[in-house]
């Protein structure tokens, strides 16, 4: 090679340098010139083009809260009484989608023709005894002096149970205390017997539908059901009480109605999603709803606490128990049966009626098809101010910020569903339809579901309950939102103090039940204060005046229960890896097993095999929680394509672990329900139970002591071990 093809080859790389090409001096400066410019274009240029982190967007969002907009809200949702089938609550519907579509969000309106009970005849009258003049009830809800929704008041439907069985009975009084199995044990030990009675029983840990259930199965006629003074009435003797307006506490004619229907969704069509007015879809008659299980089949009212009160003075029979007395300046309880007689007509009109579930929709961008869904319900059996509608205002404050966040620049990764429910009061309707309907997309789809049916009962911190993946999620979301009542400390620094911090969503109850115990999907529910602070549940007193004095004067528990809701949606819709925890499930359901093992003490079973699931359980979520950080870790060591299937693979698993925890039969007896894990107690439809099955077949084999029994007890300790496992093989991630 020339020297001439030796300079070429040297000066080679300096066209990668032109500047370094004449030398020093002013060639080194232009060079340097150069290099400054080049830096500040390229680093201009990132900082124009690269979009602002989810971070930055998810603290703003803690800064837009309104105490004005969350009490409007409340306001105008709570002018008239709107009950599920009416048009006040149709008004309410649209008042919902109004304002959801005033943000610019795409929204739309689901119907459903159902089965919803109202009242068509009610009457009570008591017969104290020979020659004594029968006392005939009332059965209304009393105004106050300046009420401002005395007016309103006059539409609020008479006081019933719906679905209630309709009726006549005239027979002697028992009283069963709280109406619990225990209650009409001890009666059966006193020899009295209940059989063509007329139960006379009060509110306390179990909700109507198991007490009316309780009475029919110990043989009863009728159900009356009231709201003691004791227990709701607050503190001081009889004629020194105060309560609504004055207190919190619900006024002598104050009445708690219900639900008696024992199940979820129409009744007309369990087990498969109705249809809209008009259209086809198979039905139950009514001839086979009044011969099922999930019907009360007997006569039942909800009365008040001054009506049992006078119901009581006229009973005779040996004295009640300490524990089932009233409270002080209460007459003497005594057990019957009679000599009072009660007089009790119900009549019910079931009927077909339109509901609409509300939707709105903030469509992902990068992954428009995985949903977070958020909900509340809208229908109230009165005014509703606490139930439903702070958990609507707040829900409705939730929204005005995302639409700020969007006019930002902001948009979810994933898909954002707001969800108004209609006719939740009744049986969970709205929510359980839409969810049987949609059920393989949400199977498929579906992140979490996160409820909110009351946002504020008033003081008393915050409490949320939640499947245990969520547990991290929730607790670093709380310490970033301050206590209401505290600012000094946050929601997390109260939350903590609970035992335990975050209770389960096992019960019914409310509108998570379709998600989490149908189909599977992660699902939480919470709520600000207290529920004994709040004695006016179901009543006529739930109103705008009682949560403006009493519930939350300032509207900052709204607020900051929508702060914490919100955020935990917003780090579930835009964190590149969805912030599931399964190490915290795998601890969970270890101390929950003891629980339900330590129930059957010498039973000649195993549960090793559930012990052996839990801890596939342990390795497996300890798996992937290392992949997660791994990948989280290496976040720049992957090209784009690689990256976004690794993070689609985790997050499907995270996402379909849930899933494996149902089973396609259901529990024994109660098909709808299909969690192994987690669902209502089948003696509290409220009641919160690990391990449902096995739970209920210990309570069955102890009380027959067969071998059948104890054979099936096992079968129940296999099928949940076997659920435990497969939640343990999505979480791995790989074939056996």
């Amino acid at each position: 090679m020339s020297g001439r093809g030796k300079q070429q080859q040297q000066q080679q790389p300096l066209l990668l340098s032109p500047a370094l090409a004449a030398g020093s001096g002013m060639g080194r400066r232009r060079y340097l010139t150069f290099l400054v410019i080049a830096v500040a274009l390229v680093a201009s240029y990132h900082l124009l083009q690269a979009p602002t982190p989810p971070s930055r967007y998810h603290a703003l969002f803690l800064t837009l809260g309104s105490n004005t907009s969350a009490s409007a809200h409340l306001r105008a949702l709570t002018l008239r009484p709107h009950v599920a089938g009416t048009e006040a609550n149709a008004a309410a519907a649209e008042y919902v989608r109004a304002a959801l579509a005033s943000l610019s969000f795409p929204t739309r309106v689901t119907p459903y023709s159902v089965l919803l009970s109202y009242p068509a005849h009610r009457s009570l009258s008591l017969s104290a005894g020979p020659g004594l003049p029968n006392n005939f009830f009332s059965l209304v809800q009393e105004t106050y002096p300046d009420d401002p929704y005395a007016a309103a008041a006059a539409e609020v439907i008479p006081t019933y149970f719906a679905y209630s069985g309709s009726g006549s009975v005239a027979a002697e009084v028992v009283y069963a205390n709280y109406g619990e199995k225990s209650d009409y044990a001890y009666l059966a030990s006193q020899g009295v017997d209940v059989a063509g009675k007329v139960v006379l029983a009060r509110y306390g840990d179990i909700h109507c539908e198991d007490m009316v259930r309780n009475a029919r199965a110990a043989g009863a006629a009728a159900a009356l059901i009231y709201t003691d003074a004791k227990d709701f009435g607050g503190p001081g003797a009889k004629g020194k009480r105060k309560w609504f307006p004055d207190t919190r506490w619900l006024p002598p004619s104050g009445v708690q109605v219900g639900t008696l229907y024992y199940g979820n969704g129409d009744p007309t069509t369990p087990m498969w999603p109705s249809c809209a007015a008009g259209e086809d879809c198979e039905r139950l008659s009514m001839e086979e709803l009044d011969g099922s299980e999930a019907m009360p089949g007997i006569p039942a009212l909800p009365i008040s606490g001054r009506d049992g009160e006078t119901i009581q003075k006229a009973m005779g029979g040996g004295v009640a128990p300490p524990e089932w007395q009233g409270g002080e300046g209460a007459p003497v309880y005594r057990i019957g049966p009679g000599p009072a007689v009660l007089n009790l007509t119900y009549i019910g009109n079931e009927t077909l009626a339109t509901i609409e579930n509300v939707f709105a929709v903030i469509e992902g961008r990068e992954e428009p098809d995985r949903y977070v869904i958020i909900g509340n319900h809208r229908d109230a059996w009165t005014f509703g101010a606490v139930d439903p509608n702070s958990g609507t205002a707040a829900m409705l404050e939730i929204a005005e910020r995302l639409s700020k966040l969007e006019k930002k620049g902001w948009r979810p990764r994933r898909t954002i569903i707001v969800c108004s429910w209609d006719a939740e009061e009744f049986a969970l309707i709205g929510s359980t339809e839409w969810a049987e309907e949609n059920m393989d997309i949400l199977g498929s789809r579906a992140i979490a579901y996160l409820n909110v049916d009351i946002s504020v009962f008033g003081p008393g911190g915050f409490m949320p309950r939640a499947t245990p993946q969520l547990d991290e999620l929730i607790k670093e979301a709380s310490r970033m939102v301050p206590d209401p009542d505290d600012p000094s400390h946050t929601l997390y620094d109260a939350l903590i103090r609970n035992d335990p911090p975050i209770t389960r969503v096992a019960g019914a109850g409310t509108d998570f039940a379709a998600f989490v115990q149908y189909i599977g999907i992660p699902s939480l529910d919470m709520s600000y204060g207290l529920f004994s602070e709040y004695p006016v549940y179901h009543s006529l007193y739930d109103d705008y005046v009682w949560m403006e004095r009493f519930g939350d004067p300032l509207f900052h528990r709204h607020v900051a229960l929508a702060s914490v809701w919100g955020l935990i949606a917003l780090r579930l819709a835009d964190d590149e890896i969805i912030p599931f925890n399964y190490v915290s499930y795998a601890s969970e359901l270890v101390e929950s097993s003891k629980v339900v093992e330590d129930g059957c003490p010498g039973c000649p079973v195993s549960f090793s095999p559930l012990h052996k699931s839990i801890k596939q359980l342990e390795k497996a979520a300890t798996k992937i929680l290392t992949e997660k950080k791994m990948l989280q870790a290496q976040k720049w060591g992957l090209n784009t394509r690689e990256r976004t299937l690794k993070v689609r693979e985790i997050n499907d698993r995270l996402m379909m672990a849930e899933r494996a925890f149902t089973n396609r039969e259901g529990l024994v007896g109660r098909p709808w329900y299909k969690h192994m894990i987690y669902a209502s107690s089948d003696q509290d439809d409220w009641g919160t139970k690990a391990f449902p099955g096995i739970v209920s077949a210990i309570a069955n084999a102890n009380k027959l002591n067969t071998s059948e029994s104890w054979r099936v007890l096992q079968h129940e300790i296999y099928r949940g071990a076997r659920a435990v496992s497969k939640a343990s093989a999505v979480l791995d991630g790989r074939l056996t």
